[in-house]
């Protein structure tokens, strides 16, 4: 099990300039970096991976920011544009020396509305079929592509573990596993631990947030049975804060995150990561 922190916690857009906050990330003791590519264009995943490799940390996971235009139940443009940017996502995957494609690779985050249970199956029907392509596609590169089920404010279209484990099984790769956030979870499970448990070997990819967007540990969370669910499974993979401030407008903004939710930003990744290795290591 490894320790990291999500780039959104800093900076939006990630640029490769943005490595200069690697080092920072290593004096604080995370292992892993996750970042969030807005656009592929934003960086050159060569000196990335030089200046992760000069830091000593490793880039565990790219995270799918599923904007406007990204949507695989959308039109065909929109589906077009989704797997343009998660085929590209995976190519510079290849290159960072990264194993994951993250986060919510099946819609646009946002669309979250009631849908009638026939246009349900024609969007659940769309999703697979993408799916299917772009999973042949992280075969390939030896990228494995970890979905990730969003609360109901961000996605009507999956939401639980048992949606997600649906449609991994729908998809049928394996080169596509689970990704679990316990801020999604603190809303849609009725227990978090037995969610994780009901993933077990498909369980490839874990975001530790607290239940406000704040730091692990300094929240609601109980956080002492999620500990013991994925040492019964044994998850081995990569552990990450995934928290947003109001100090990146743009991020802030499309998480609704509309107050202070910590005194200072740095407390929630040094924090958090101090709670995560005693309590979970």
């Amino acid at each position: 099990m490894r320790f990291g922190i999500n780039s959104f916690l800093f900076v939006s857009p990630f640029t490769t300039e943005s490595t200069k906050l690697f080092a920072t990330f290593k004096k604080w003791g995370f292992e892993t970096v996750e970042l969030a590519i807005e656009d592929p264009a934003h960086i050159d995943p060569v000196k990335v991976k030089a200046a992760a490799d000069k830091a000593g940390l490793a880039i565990g996971s790219v995270c799918a920011a599923m904007g406007p235009g990204r949507d695989f139940r959308g039109t065909p443009e929109e589906q077009k544009t989704a797997m343009d940017y998660c085929k590209a996502l995976i190519d510079q995957a290849v290159i960072l020396g990264c194993p994951s494609l993250i986060g919510p690779a099946y819609s646009v985050v946002g669309k979250a509305d009631a849908v009638e249970p026939a246009q349900q199956k024609v969007e659940w029907a769309l999703v697979v079929a993408n799916l299917k392509l772009l999973a042949k596609h992280a075969e390939a590169s030896g990228v494995t592509i970890c979905i990730e089920p969003l609360n109901r404010f961000e996605t009507d279209f999956l939401n639980t573990c048992d949606q997600g484990l649906k449609l991994i099984k729908a998809v049928g790769s394996k080169a596509v596993k689970l990704h679990l956030d316990t801020f999604h979870m603190n809303i849609e499970e009725k227990d978090q631990a037995a969610a994780i448990r009901k993933a077990g070997k498909y369980l490839a990819h874990f975001h530790a947030c607290g239940s406000d967007r704040g730091t692990p540990g300094g929240d609601h969370i109980d956080w002492k049975p999620i500990a013991k669910a994925l040492k019964e499974v044994g998850y081995k993979g990569d552990v990450v804060i995934e928290s947003f401030t109001t100090d990146v407008k743009v991020i802030a903004r499309a998480a609704a995150i509309w107050r202070k939710i910590e005194p200072k930003r740095n407390d929630i990744a040094i924090k958090g990561l101090a709670f995560l290795r005693k309590t979970l290591r």
